[in-house]
């Protein structure tokens, strides 16, 4: 077995992931009405509009402005307050536009900008947490909008569609 380059495997991996779970808020974007995007089951959860706001000021705060040295201009409020405004194509063209300046800030980077600790929001992260943060922020909260469309569609998404998940470890 080849030996793996453990920066070009985790830059590799996180763009998979961050480019996966776009996929698949796209395919629950598609399954829904305009009306579910804005809708909240209470007022203390956030619509799927929200989450996709929020997905996206996260990633941008955290990749594109603190690893690509970029001005942070975040306003973290606001992707909770906003009711209205964003239909399904302007939410993911939002959220495609993010995630594909992300994925170029992440192939331009070199070792040593994983190994420098950058101040983050409140935290101090190395590149490498950074970069562990925004894909396991962006599951979290892609598993909430699959959650909540299968609650309001009652609809197999069929994710894993002809993978054979039940295969064991060779």
């Amino acid at each position: 077995m080849a030996e793996t380059n453990p920066f070009n495997e985790l830059i590799e991996t996180a763009i998979f992931r961050l480019n996966e779970n776009t996929s698949k808020i796209e395919k629950c974007l598609n399954n829904l009405e305009e009306k579910d995007i804005w809708d909240r089951p209470n007022e203390c959860s956030n619509s799927i509009g929200n989450l996709i706001l929020h997905i996206c000021g996260n990633i941008t705060q955290y990749i594109i402005s603190s690893l690509g040295r970029k001005e942070d201009k975040r306003n973290r409020d606001l992707e909770f307050s906003i009711r209205e405004g964003f239909d399904k194509s302007l939410l993911i063209e939002k959220l495609n536009d993010t995630v594909n300046q992300a994925i170029q800030t992440l192939k331009a980077l070199h070792e040593q900008d994983l190994m420098t600790v950058r101040s983050v929001q409140a935290y101090e992260y190395s590149g490498i947490a950074i970069v562990i943060h925004v894909v396991e922020h962006y599951s979290y909260h892609t598993g909430q909008i699959i959650f909540y469309t299968k609650m309001l569609k009652d609809v197999d998404l069929d994710f894993y569609a002809g993978v054979d998940l039940n295969r064991k470890n060779e």
